[in-house]
């Protein structure tokens, strides 16, 4: 096995790169992940990060929607549909902007980690 420098979770996740060389494209499509890494060979095939990342993504994503609507109406004073406009653009481009490096870091995490799927002990 040829010795690989570690690759920061958090560069690769961002970046969209394997969590072990940094180097391959994790992403296949928006969302899909490609079978294995073109660079180092890593399968992806025990890569999930489940439902994770949406989790996060709508928590921050419902906070900044609600924050930019109540500034829109309230310190700008701009008509109600106008804030609903502005929070509607939030809530759907935002996501679109955070999914996909969300799910990256989260797998990238968990290679790092070593996750793997809970057993019990007999």
């Amino acid at each position: 096995m040829t010795y690989r420098p570690p690759v920061s979770p958090y560069a690769a996740g961002l970046a969209g790169k394997c969590p072990r060389c940094g180097q391959g494209a994790l992403f296949k499509g928006f969302l899909g992940l490609r079978a294995r890494c073109e660079a180092c060979g890593l399968d992806y095939a025990k890569a999930d990060a489940g439902d994770g990342p949406a989790v996060f993504v709508i928590f921050i994503v419902g906070f900044v929607a609600v924050a930019v609507a109540f500034i829109a109406r309230y310190v700008l004073y701009a008509p109600l549909w106008l804030a609903f406009l502005f929070a509607a653009a939030v809530a759907i481009g935002l996501p679109l902007l955070l999914l996909r490096p969300f799910k990256a870091t989260l797998i990238a995490l968990q290679y790092q980690h070593k996750a793997e799927e809970g057993r019990l002990e007999e």
